[in-house]
């Protein structure tokens, strides 16, 4: 969601003096921007492989070297990597002749909230690109103890969010994705 924020900022038209606006619900949330695509572009060029065509090049020069952007042209492909690890479904993308719309769907935000904190999204990034590690590595990667990844693991595993697959030397995490398949394996 923040990428989608950062996209809003750069991309928007600042002469319409209308604000980018957030509408947050139980279940979703939505990001609007007044702003127009580069000329022919459609949804459809926006989601796989493309340049970057910033409305606002300094202000997108500015957040580059501030870190907040790390490359130019990832944004829409960065959004969709990081709700694929986290379980949660792409958002999705309407745009007219009024702006562009952003909608992020939580499937189960009760779930979503009962693993609060950065250390949870961390294991389930990490795990999204190798479920084979052990508690130690995870520990490691993130630069946390044993004892505090196991409670962050715990936490996963009680919201329905992940779960341990075979033995605990040669098994591997499974995210699961579906608010089903999460009640049904707990």
């Amino acid at each position: 969601m923040r990428e989608a924020l950062h996209n809003a900022i750069v991309h928007k038209d600042y002469s319409s003096g209308i604000p980018i606006q957030i509408s947050v619900y139980e279940d979703k949330i939505y990001f609007w921007n007044d702003g127009q695509l580069p000329e022919t572009w459609t949804i459809e060029n926006l989601l796989k492989k493309h340049p970057s065509k910033p409305y606002n090049p300094l202000i997108a020069n500015a957040f580059f070297r501030a870190g907040l952007i790390e490359s130019w042209g990832r944004g829409i492909e960065k959004i969709q990597q990081e709700c694929s690890a986290v379980g949660s479904p792409p958002p999705e993308f309407s745009y007219d002749a009024t702006g562009l719309m952003v909608k992020f769907q939580i499937e189960n935000s009760n779930k979503l909230f009962e693993t609060p904190g950065k250390t949870p999204l961390q294991i389930l990034k990490i795990l999204s690109k190798n479920p084979h590690l052990s508690i130690p590595e995870i520990a490691g990667q993130i630069q946390k103890s044993d004892s505090a990844t196991q409670r962050a693991i715990r936490k996963l595993r009680e919201a329905g969010l992940i779960e341990r697959m075979g033995s605990a030397k040669a098994g591997y995490w499974k995210i699961l994705k579906n608010s089903s398949a999460k009640s049904e394996n707990r």
